[in-house]
């Protein structure tokens, strides 16, 4: 990065406040602070590879997947992936070709017999050496698809498969409260934390991340905590007081990342891209998460 050690691409001069970056700072700068952030690179981006009419259950090749990965290489240092099937496992070697870090995710359902061709790629790609971080299941205890037992048991078979790698599992924040064991489990806990989900207003969306993050906190007790998702849509329909608009994201994302700066947390950003295949289980909101658009455009600059 070419800013020194300490300083922030945000300048100490520019007006912050207990919600973040002031209100008074125009369209123009804000675009522009969205540059400089993205171009000295954040940490990691939550990456898949569709395009129009894909999504899950469509075979992802591997031109496909360098193709995609080449608009986001020169931004982020890490990209998580969510599956270990269907193509989506050779997004971690492709990942690491160039030169980007990887947590690998292993997709986890009521299907158990998906989950064993999961798991068993999942560890092939991380005894393979293209795994940094493992994350086994998302927020499967949300959508109440697998019962605690069940996903402890599937963490333990990859920790006992991959040793020195860090394991964990990916939930909303509240979930690793609610299930003790699961947390104990993990050698590390990775934490989604969305205001918008919670119909948070965009003006306290930070403070409201910074209490997800330190709840997840307490119930890590001392194993390393991430925020293995957040974000905020520019279209849809709102939940509750959130509301998607190019303004509400990029105010979002620039929060994210002055704190991220600031603390020195590690976030995933979700997402790399829009995806349309979203809207069946998230309304019209889920298609517009992504920094791209589904062309592989870039929205915010």
């Amino acid at each position: 990065m070419s800013r020194k050690h300490g300083e922030s691409l945000y300048g100490a001069s520019r007006p912050m406040s207990l919600a973040g970056i002031d209100t008074s700072v125009s369209d123009e700068e804000l675009t522009s602070l969205f540059r400089k952030f993205l171009d000295n690179k954040i940490h990691g981006i939550s990456f898949s590879p569709y395009i129009d009419d894909q999504g899950p259950g469509s075979e992802i090749g591997e031109q496909q997947i360098h193709q995609r990965m080449s608009i986001i290489r020169p931004y982020v240092g890490w990209l998580r992936s969510f599956s270990c099937t269907e193509g989506n496992e050779a997004i971690p070697r492709i990942a690491h070709e160039n030169g980007i870090k990887t947590m690998v995710g292993i997709w986890l359902e009521g299907d158990h017999e998906k989950n064993e061709k999961e798991l068993e790629n999942g560890i092939e790609v991380a005894r393979g050496g293209h795994a940094d971080i493992v994350a086994v299941g998302n927020e499967v205890l949300l959508r109440d698809e697998l019962s605690e037992d069940q996903l402890i048991d599937h963490i333990n078979r990859v920790k006992k498969a991959v040793p020195g790698i860090p394991v964990g599992y990916v939930d909303a924040y509240f979930k690793f409260v609610d299930h003790p064991r699961v947390t104990a489990a993990c050698d590390i806990i990775l934490a989604n934390c969305y205001p918008f989900w919670e119909g948070c207003a965009a003006e306290y969306a930070l403070v409201y991340m910074k209490d997800m993050y330190h709840r997840a906190i307490q119930a890590a007790n001392g194993k390393k905590v991430i925020i293995s998702e957040t974000g905020w849509p520019n279209v849809g329909t709102p939940t509750g007081a959130a509301i998607p608009s190019h303004a509400n994201a990029i105010r979002y994302f620039l929060n994210t990342y002055k704190w991220a700066e600031e603390d020195g947390i590690e976030i995933f950003y979700f997402s790399s891209f829009d995806e349309d295949w979203k809207i069946e289980d998230e309304g019209d909101v889920g298609a517009y998460w992504g920094l791209w658009d589904q062309a592989g455009n870039l929205k915010y600059a």
